[in-house]
């Protein structure tokens, strides 16, 4: 998004505050990211938003990254937040972070800029840092996909992986469908209905991937 007044257009119509999105996240948590993240790490939300993941975690530090300045005010006490681009982490301490995640931001971003993001989080994670990435997967929401004005850039399971390889990291764990594109499905949100469903082999509605990638160890 081009700026200020864009972004808070944004967040005012597509993507206004909704307690449904609450929900989803403290359950997510509960059923699985807490199983991944240990009270010891150092976690990066990318593209924070309204803080709905970062809020949600419990670790030894959280730091939260968005161009919004909205973030600021929706971050948890005990969340440091850095307003500015995606791209600039520098005032992240190389190798300190064990837990990077980013939701729903490489669609907004085009691929140079995608780029430049790994190519900064590479020198901050930590030898047994890891990037978990959950956003739209065009092959299943291609029908969709446009409908956020402010997507630029576009990505399946397939290109995506490859686009990780090609920057230095390499796919881990790769799950085409994970969840609902938006919590505007017909799904209820629930936290026991969104536990059985991260359970299920059947993901009926599933339009966002997740992927788990780890940096390329340098050589010798």
């Amino acid at each position: 998004m081009a700026d200020g007044e864009t972004r808070q257009g944004y967040h005012e119509t597509r993507f206004s505050e909704e307690d449904r999105r609450i929900v989803l996240w403290r359950t997510l948590w509960d059923a699985y990211f807490s199983k991944r993240i240990g009270a010891d790490d150092c976690v990066l939300d990318i593209g924070a938003g309204y803080g709905h993941f970062i809020n949600t975690v419990a670790a030894r530090r959280r730091i939260a990254v968005d161009a919004w300045p909205g973030l600021s005010v929706h971050a948890e006490a005990g969340v440091e937040t850095i307003i500015g681009d995606a791209s600039d982490l520098s005032a992240i301490e190389d190798g300190s972070v064990d837990y990077a995640f980013a939701s729903n931001i490489f669609e907004h971003l085009p691929q140079n800029k995608v780029a430049a993001v790994l190519a900064a989080l590479r020198r901050k994670l930590s030898a047994s840092g890891s990037l978990t990435i959950l956003q739209p997967n065009y092959a299943y929401a291609y029908r969709e996909y446009f409908d956020d004005y402010t997507h630029c850039s576009v990505w399946s399971h397939i290109s995506l992986g490859d686009f990780l390889n090609a920057n230095g990291f390499v796919v881990t764990e790769r799950y085409p469908r994970f969840l609902p594109l938006t919590i505007k499905s017909r799904l209820p949100v629930s936290p026991l209905l969104i536990k059985l469903y991260l359970r299920s082999p059947i993901k009926p509605l599933a339009k966002q991937m997740l992927f788990v990638a780890k940096p390329v160890a340098a050589p010798g």
